[in-house]
């Protein structure tokens, strides 16, 4: 049976690359030097060393995530989580599903926006606000996008002020593109455990 994992979940699973990542051993100036700025500014995953391949890529792409994603002022962090929740849904990336909806749960304190995605789909049951934001993320990752003006009327009409509109495209356009090279470059695996 693989071990890949088909369905959402909160549940963060490991990523397994299908090119083998960078050695941060033997990797070059340049590329430890764009590993400086991680996404979150936390650790080096798996991911992040397998775009180091690409140092000029990723020199640009980690700031750029980093002010995207957690940026103060406009869109609340949980908010921005929910844009890129939507966005994984629609591309069916495991992995971010399951990174954006702990991250939003934890935010919130409460499981039960995700909960309700994860088992209900694009139909469940959202507050006004949630419901215009997870809309429009959905819309804007669908191909063609199919994002337009009654989407963003309805963010406004659901109390968003234009940063927060500006906040939401970036954080689901942003997610759009990550997932897409998340299924190319690897798997969402189970976890291994020792089996006594």
């Amino acid at each position: 049976m693989s071990d890949v994992i088909r369905k959402f979940t909160r549940n963060v699973p490991h990523w397994r690359p299908r090119v083998t990542p960078v050695d941060l051993k033997s990797a070059t100036p340049e590329q430890l030097d764009a590993l400086k700025v991680t996404p979150s500014n936390t650790k080096v995953s798996e991911y992040v060393l397998t775009l180091a391949h690409d140092v000029e890529s990723l020199a640009v792409r980690s700031p750029l995530f980093n002010a995207i994603m957690y940026d103060t002022g406009g869109m609340s962090r949980a908010e921005r989580e929910l844009g890129a929740l939507g966005a994984s849904m629609v591309n069916h990336c495991i992995y971010c599903a399951a990174v954006h909806a702990a991250r939003h749960a934890q935010l919130e304190k409460s499981n039960d926006v995700t909960d309700r995605l994860f088992r209900d789909g694009a139909k469940a049951e959202l507050g006004p606000r949630d419901r215009a934001i997870f809309n429009f993320a959905v819309a804007l990752a669908e191909c063609p996008p199919n994002a337009g003006p009654d989407h963003v009327a309805a963010l406004q009409d659901a109390g968003l002020d234009a940063a927060e509109v500006l906040d939401l495209i970036l954080s689901s356009a942003l997610f759009g593109w990550a997932n897409r090279l998340m299924h190319v470059l690897g798997d969402p695996v189970r976890q291994e455990t020792d089996v006594t």
